[in-house]
């Protein structure tokens, strides 16, 4: 009975010294000692060192930018703008690192997975996307700062500026460097339903965000390809000229040109 009294006595302060001894992991944590930028790879990739003279490639959380370096792809649309305002934030900069928990480490090419830290105080990423020249990337779990950079992107997208812009990629930075062509909006046809009410210059640079689902009537997609003929959000699949044909009325069934 008393060895039973003396464990029951000693159990609390073994859960004790268990919580102790058990780390708890913290969303995110920040390298104190500054590092200095030696290199921008690209617009999400850059090299830094340590005061220790340690060299880390460092590769952003949060954010993916158009390819400039990748021997297996073309250059990418904005890939080229996204580099050189890498090179206006961070070239000779004193910037810290943080990392991410719930990231990891590294990725599977060996990078250091980390944000970056502006003398100014801004978030580096965040920064980029803000600036219209990166997109929010989420690679597997969400990361901590994913609900400003999400925020920050749709800003950039409402306002259509950088890679979100009719005149550069319309957020389609897949295509190769210099390949987009910005064909002038097609004047209705006599005869043509107009949507009411609508405003479809609302629905362009915005890449592929919209589906049929996303209008309330035919007449109101047929509008926005109309406004783009190049129909980034695949409204006319078939390329018949005629956008969401299932939609429901009002109907506009004159046939907008396609390129």
């Amino acid at each position: 009975m008393l060895e039973r009294l003396r464990v029951d006595w000693l159990m609390p302060w073994c859960a004790a010294a268990l919580l102790v001894l058990v780390p708890v992991p913290a969303a995110a944590q920040t390298v104190q000692s500054p590092a200095a930028v030696v290199r921008v790879v690209d617009g999400d990739t850059v090299d830094v060192q340590f005061e220790d003279g340690q060299t880390e490639r460092v590769r952003l959380i949060g954010i993916d930018t158009p390819e400039v370096v990748d021997p297996r792809k073309p250059v990418q649309c904005f890939g080229r703008e996204a580099s050189a305002h890498a090179h206006e934030l961070l070239d000779g900069q004193s910037v810290a690192i943080e990392l991410d928990a719930s990231q990891g480490n590294r990725d599977v090419f060996g990078r250091l997975l980390a944000y970056v830290w502006l003398p100014d105080g801004r978030n580096f990423g965040e920064a980029m996307i803000a600036d219209g020249f990166a997109h929010e990337y989420t690679y597997d779990q969400p990361y901590a700062y994913l609900d400003a950079f999400r925020a920050a992107q749709e800003t950039a997208i409402a306002h259509q500026v950088g890679l979100w812009a009719p005149t550069t990629c319309s957020g389609d930075t897949e295509q190769p460097a210099g390949t987009v062509a910005i064909s002038p909006p097609v004047a209705p046809a006599p005869g043509a339903v107009q949507a009411t009410d609508f405003d479809p210059t609302l629905y362009i640079g915005q890449g592929d965000r919209y589906n049929c689902s996303a209008f309330a009537s035919q007449a109101d997609a047929q509008a926005v390809l109309r406004a783009d003929p190049r129909d980034p959000n695949k409204l006319d699949a078939d390329r018949d000229g005629i956008a969401c044909e299932s939609n429901r009325a009002p109907r506009d069934q004159v046939p907008v040109p396609r390129t």
